[in-house]
C-alpha cells in the first residue's frame, strides 16, 4: 500500500539555521511529522534572507519544507517545562546549537530522556560535545577549513576555496538525518535510545575522498588540482563557443574511445599516455589537446561526439542550479517541485533524491508561518486557548 516511510514518526526540531533544519527537511520530505520549536516573535534567523519584500526567506522555505511550527522561549522556566511535556510524545529531538547550550539550560540529553527514554537526542555543532575545540563556533566555511575540504579545493596556483553553497552545512544535514533514521531503526530493535553527537568537523573530514588513507599509505598528498582528478587525465571542466562542458575518462577504454572521437587515435599508443599514472603525470599536454578541440565546438556538439550518441564517454554540460528547473532529466525523476503559495503565488523546491517504491510525497508541501501550529501543537499536551493567550502574552510561547 502507497505510505511515507517514516509515517508515525514524530521529531520535535530545535535546529535553526541550515545543517539542522536540512536534517529535519529531508525526515519530512520521508514522512516525518516534523515539530520546528522557534524562538517567539522572531523565529530561526534563517527566516530573514533572500525573498521578495516582507516574506519569509526563500531559503527557509526551502530548508523547512513540510514542517509544523510552534514558538517556545527555552531559557524560561515554564518554556523548559512545556519542551519536556512535548518530549514525552516525540521520537526523537533534534538541535543543532553550540555544544553545551542546552545542558546549560538544565535540558541535557539526561534531561530529555528522562522525560522520555524512548526519544533519541540527536546534536549537531561545529565540533561536537568533545575535545579541546567542543563548544567553539562555526559556520559551513569553518567545518569546510577545520575538515580539509578548502585545502583540497581551488586549483594550484590560487588559494583554498570553499565547496559551492553551503556544502558543509548539507552535508553535516545529511549525516545527521543519517544518525537519527539509524538510531530510530535500532530502537525498534532493541528498546534503547540513543544519543547522538555529531560534528561538522567530523562529517567534512570523512568525505575528504581517501585522503588520509592514501597519504599514509604511499606518502601522497592531497594537492589542490582544480577540476582535475590526482590520479588520472583527461578529467576535468574544458570551454567550448558557447559554454562549458566536462570530460571525464577514468580507465583505458575510455581513453581510447576519447582518442577516436577527438581525431587523435594515436595518442592512445603515445607512451607518455598509455597508462593512468602517465595521463597524470602529463595531464598538462593532454588536457591542451582536448581543450583546443572543444574549444572550436559549440558544447551541444561536444556531447554530440563525446556522449551517448558517439564515444559514450562520461561527459556532460556545466549548468548553472537555476537552468536545472527546465532540465528533462530532474523534471522526469521528480526533482522539480512547484507548490502554490498564499503569497508568494508560487515556490519552486529542489525534490527528494530518496526514490522509495510507491511511497508517498510528505504530508505538507510547504514551510510553515512562525507559530502556525501553536494551537494544534499545544492542544496535544492539554491546553487551550486561555493557556496559549497567557502564555503568548507572558512571551513563553
Amino acid at each position: 500500500m502507497p505510505g511515507r516511510v517514516l509515517h508515525g514518526i514524530r521529531i520535535l526540531d530545535l535546529t535553526r539555521i541550515v545543517a539542522g533544519p536540512f536534517a529535519t527537511a529531508v525526515l519530512a520530505d520521508l514522512g516525518a511529522d516534523v515539530v520546528k520549536v522557534e524562538r517567539p516573535a522572531t523565529g530561526d534567523d534563517y527566516r530573514y534572507g533572500p525573498s521578495p519584500p516582507g516574506e519569509t526567506s526563500l531559503s527557509f522555505q526551502n530548508t523547512n519544507r513540510g514542517k509544523r511550527s510552534i514558538t517556545l522561549d527555552l531559557r524560561v522556566p515554564e518554556g523548559q517545562a512545556l519542551l519536556l511535556k512535548l518530549v514525552q510524545r516525540a521520537d526523537a529531538v533534534v538541535e543543532n546549537f553550540r555544544s553545551g547550550w542546552l545542558a546549560g539550560l538544565g535540558l541535557g540529553p539526561d534531561v530529555i530522556q528522562a522525560a522520555n527514554p524512548r526519544c533519541v537526542v540527536a546534536s549537531l555543532s561545529g565540533f561536537g560535545a568533545t575535545g579541546p575545540r567542543a563548544g567553539h563556533a562555526s559556520y559551513d566555511i569553518v567545518a569546510q577549513a577545520t575538515g580539509g575540504l578548502m585545502a583540497m579545493t581551488g586549483f594550484a596556483d590560487g588559494p583554498p576555496v570553499r565547496g559551492g553553497g553551503a556544502l558543509a552545512d548539507f552535508v553535516g544535514g545529511l549525516y545527521l538525518a543519517l544518525g537519527v533514521a539509524a538510531a530510530l531503526l535500532e530502537r525498534e530493535r532493541t528498546g534503547r535510545a540513543r544519543i547522538l553527537d555529531l560534528s561538522n568537523q567530523d562529517a567534512i573530514f570523512a568525505i575528504t575522498d581517501s585522503a588520509v588513507s592514501i597519504m599514509q599509505g604511499i606518502g601522497v598528498k592531497s594537492e589542490r588540482v582544480g577540476n582535475q582528478h590526482p590520479f588520472t587525465a583527461p578529467y576535468d571542466a574544458f570551454e567550448a563557443t558557447d559554454g562549458w562542458v566536462v570530460v571525464a575518462t577514468a580507465s583505458n577504454k575510455l581513453f581510447r574511445g576519447l582518442c577516436e572521437a577527438i581525431g587523435r587515435p594515436e595518442l592512445a599508443s603515445d607512451e607518455r599516455f598509455r597508462s593512468h599514472r602517465g595521463r597524470a603525470q602529463n595531464r598538462a599536454a593532454l588536457n591542451d589537446i582536448v581543450r583546443a578541440w572543444v574549444a572550436e565546438r559549440t558544447t551541444e556538439a561536444v556531447l554530440a561526439a563525446l556522449g551517448p550518441g558517439g564515444a559514450d564517454l562520461p561527459c556532460a554540460r556545466v549548468s548553472r542550479p537555476d537552468e536545472l528547473i527546465r532540465n528533462p532529466q530532474l523534471l522526469a525523476r521528480g526533482m522539480i517541485e512547484r507548490h502554490p503559495h498564499p503569497t508568494l503565488g508560487e515556490v519552486v523546491f529542489h525534490g527528494n533524491p530518496l526514490k522509495f517504491s510507491g511511497a508517498e510525497d510528505r504530508r505538507l508541501p510547504l514551510a510553515p508561518d512562525l507559530a502556525a501550529d501553536n494551537a494544534e501543537v499545544y492542544a496535544e499536551i492539554g491546553l487551550n486557548s486561555g493557556d496559549l493567550a497567557r502564555l503568548a502574552a507572558a512571551g513563553v510561547i
